[in-house]
């Protein structure tokens, strides 16, 4: 079994910063994908920041130039770093992974969510 295990969710005032972190355990054979989603109330869950299988990187358009996604493979872990954030940028956030187990099949894995709250 696999435990994404999220961390550095919190409240922050608008222009302010928060790490995210993503930690995969489990009978893991590799990680071909891993990454942020999040949704608000009301809206779709979209993409935020994500290492693709050939190892680059997507970022939502409302995002670029403020967050920056990075990995430590060694510890199946994907961080977050979220610059000047805005009310906006409030939502739950989940790391999801693609993950190949050790019985040779593909998973798809979603963390349990972390709530980040910006406002003023």
């Amino acid at each position: 079994q696999v435990q994404l295990v999220e961390s550095g969710g919190g409240l922050v005032q608008p222009g302010g910063s928060l790490r995210l972190s993503c930690a995969a355990s489990g009978s893991i054979f590799s990680i071909n994908a891993m990454g942020w989603y999040r949704q608000a109330p009301g809206k779709q869950r979209e993409l935020v920041a994500a290492f693709t299988s050939g190892g680059t990187t997507n970022y939502a358009d409302s995002v670029k130039g403020r967050f920056s996604i990075s990995r430590d493979n060694a510890k199946n872990t994907v961080y977050l770093q979220m610059n000047s954030l805005k009310p906006e940028d409030t939502a739950v956030y989940y790391c999801n992974a693609e993950i190949t187990m050790v019985d040779g099949y593909e998973y798809n894995y979603w963390g349990q969510g972390t709530q980040v709250s910006v406002s003023s």
